[in-house]
């Protein structure tokens, strides 16, 4: 008598096949540098913390040339993190009716990215004000 051997999916690269896995994936990759961001202002606030003479060794610390290209491409990173975000906002949200319209998923989009947009140059006058 023979045993029965269980199907076996084969999982290797599976989200490769389908463009929307793929974004997908790359999506939740670049919560990482989201991450490393937040921790390295988080390490920013603790040499805050830790005095004047910790504070300026990490502002030296962050003008070096390999830290301003780990900025660019956090940056860079965030930025896509955040635009993929807010594409899902129309697939995550329930639908809005305005006047007895369905809100189109473009405006949801477009109303977020506005909102994000206007929030981080209002911080940015806020912060260059105090620092002023």
């Amino acid at each position: 008598m023979s045993k029965r051997r269980p199907y076996v999916r084969p999982m290797d690269g599976w989200w490769k096949k389908n463009p929307f896995y793929v974004e997908y994936m790359v999506h939740e990759g670049t919560a990482l540098f989201v991450a490393a961001y937040a921790i390295t202002l988080l390490v920013g606030l603790i040499r805050l913390g830790q005095g004047e003479a910790a504070w300026n060794g990490w502002l030296a610390a962050m003008q070096n040339p390999l830290a301003i290209v780990c900025h660019l491409a956090m940056l860079v990173a965030v930025a896509y993190h955040a635009f993929t975000w807010f594409k899902l906002f129309p697939l995550t949200m329930p639908p809005i009716v305005v006047n007895g319209k369905r809100v189109e998923p473009g405006v949801v989009v477009g109303t977020g990215w506005t909102a994000a947009v206007v929030a981080a140059v209002v911080l940015l006058g806020l912060v260059w004000g105090i620092a002023a």
